[in-house]
């Protein structure tokens, strides 16, 4: 069964009002537009980074820090992402008609979200070592070890994919003529919305409590120790990873935050549908379909600002691009 999707089927209402409520001309304008974008910006942004990271770890001839070993999966998983998109903004120019097959439509979802919870994993995670890179220099000198990073890294690959296994079951279905994918199959929405209750702790108030502390408790660090002298190398690395903190903490609050509560109110609401009828307002309806189809584009656009981590804050690379400008 799908685990999420951003918007109905005209067959999960029980009454025959149903149709009166919904967004098809909204998604097929919308979706088509913002997924070719995001994949444009994103696509260019992620393979520049890969780029950035591959030639200066051949420059330098080393092994990658184990930061950069978490935004190198980040980066993978995020190019993941977006080239999964012209498929999904194919399927809307067609009229929400899916041509690529059973198969391709169940990849096209299982991939979407294993990597978007991929993604919200290795941030978590940055931002704890970023912390820790704060308020336990000597500690974190310790945890430099690439073994450790890289172990890090295929444990968090092995959770979101066994967790993400249960949207292979969902394929294509017909309807009014049409080859469905990528919308709320009614049959599936009760294992749905409770499967959401799950991942809406898993996949977003642990990490995103996890990044809040770590903000936090800099932050009184920071301010705690303004005073103390520090030479020119520790400023750096607390600004680089004050820099980290930051950026992850908007990029929740701008993508993922949105996305997940309104998925939520989403899923009840169809519920609710489907039990009852159209009991609210059919502007109601619409508005929060609506709203979940903007979340979720939200959401699709971090893969889009995660390149800024690896602009600003990744090791080595600032001072990789200033030799590249001299070069030039």
């Amino acid at each position: 069964m799908a685990l999420v999707f951003t918007n109905t089927s005209n067959e999960t209402g029980v009454r025959n009002n149903t149709n009166n409520c919904t967004i098809s001309e909204f998604k097929n304008t919308v979706y088509p537009i913002v997924y070719l974008f995001i994949f444009s910006l994103g696509f260019v942004g992620n393979l520049m980074s890969l780029f950035f990271f591959i030639s200066s770890a051949l420059r330098r001839k080393a092994s990658f820090s184990p930061v950069n070993i978490l935004m190198l999966n980040l980066l993978i998983s995020d190019l993941m992402m977006v080239c999964s998109l012209p498929f999904r903004a194919a399927y809307y120019l067609m009229d929400s008609n899916w041509v690529f097959g059973d198969i391709t439509c169940r990849i096209m979802s299982y991939v979407f979200y294993i990597n978007m919870y991929g993604s919200v994993y290795f941030l978590a995670v940055l931002s704890m070592v970023r912390f820790v890179a704060i308020v336990k220099p000597f500690a974190y000198v310790r945890w430099q070890n690439s073994q450790r990073a890289w172990a890090i890294s295929i444990v968090i690959w092995l959770i979101v994919s066994l967790m993400s296994i249960p949207l292979l079951e969902s394929g294509t279905w017909e309807e009014s003529g049409q080859i469905k994918c990528l919308e709320l199959n009614p049959s599936h929405l009760k294992t749905i919305t409770v499967l959401n209750h799950v991942v809406f702790f898993l996949g977003f108030i642990m990490p995103f409590a996890v990044i809040s502390v770590c903000y936090i408790f800099a932050a009184f660090y920071l301010l705690k120790h303004k005073k103390t002298r520090q030479n020119q190398r520790s400023q750096l690395n607390h600004k680089k990873s004050c820099s980290l903190l930051i950026i992850v903490l908007l990029i929740f609050l701008a993508c993922f935050m949105p996305y997940h509560v309104v998925r939520t109110l989403f899923l009840e609401a169809e519920m609710n549908i489907k039990k009852k009828g159209f009991i609210e307002s059919c502007h109601y309806i619409q508005s929060l379909r609506k709203a979940a189809v903007i979340t979720h584009c939200l959401a699709s656009g971090n893969s889009c600002l995660d390149p800024l981590l690896f602009f600003f804050v990744g090791e080595n690379f600032i001072s990789f691009l200033r030799q590249k400008t001299e070069l030039g």
